[in-house]
């Protein structure tokens, strides 16, 4: 290879990465802030009065965060967002996040575009452990209900909890009725390679040790804060 031919590959090597590099960071960063934004999210029930009853998340063994579900259409509507899901471990302690995606179409009266803060309940950690690569529809493979209000332990002992997912959502700071029957919950695997590598899967990811980064770090501890 001449010197000529050697500068031309070695600038094409050099675009190449300038090209990758970019385009890393920007997806880097947009995970970063669907993680910031799920624990944004979870703060926000938190410090509602009425929110996640305390006996439920005690129960709770797995949680779904959509920070955005875009309600939008004409008659005809769809439902898209994502976001994250966790699993409880035998200690009592968080995993790492697994990125989601929740697709979702309905029929009736309505109009325009409604973005809604979405967080499922999951009181069987193996729903969403078993999910791997593939997807489940909320409501029909998983039976899904309005979840309760309130914090008092009466409230929380009063209500029988015998449902697989409970639904809270919330639109401009208030609870919203919104309903996630037929909705289909997926695993992003794009935004779990960029931020994970591409050799771990869900499984792996949900066993996976250690804090990843501080977001994640601080998505954790909002979550074990909720009671």
């Amino acid at each position: 290879m001449n010197i000529v031919n050697l500068i031309k590959t070695n600038l094409a090597v050099l675009c190449c990465a300038a090209l990758l590099f970019p385009v890393s960071a920007i997806a880097q960063q947009k995970e970063q802030k669907r993680i910031q934004q799920s624990t944004q999210v979870l703060s926000g029930f938190g410090k509602m009065k009425e929110s996640i009853p305390s006996k439920l998340l005690e129960l709770t063994q797995g949680i779904v965060v959509v920070p955005k579900l875009i309600n939008a259409g004409f008659v005809v509507g769809g439902k898209r967002g994502r976001g994250i899901a966790m699993v409880k471990r035998a200690d009592g302690s968080w995993s790492n996040p697994v990125f989601v995606t929740i697709t979702g179409g309905s029929i009736g009266l309505q109009a325009g575009v409604q973005s809604t803060e979405l967080v499922l309940v999951f009181t069987h950690a193996n729903s969403l452990t078993s999910i791997k690569q593939s997807s489940f529809t909320l409501g029909g493979d998983l039976s899904v209900a309005a979840g309760p209000l309130g914090r008092s332990s009466a409230v929380n002992t009063d209500y029988k909890l015998d449902a697989e997912v409970y639904s809270y959502s919330r639109s401009k700071g208030l609870f919203a009725g919104l309903s996630v029957n037929g909705a289909s919950l997926e695993i992003d695997a794009a935004a779990n390679a960029t931020v994970y590598g591409k050799d771990m899967d869900v499984a792996q990811i949900f066993a996976s040790q250690g804090d990843p980064d501080d977001e994640i770090g601080k998505l954790k501890a909002t979550l074990t804060q909720m009671k």
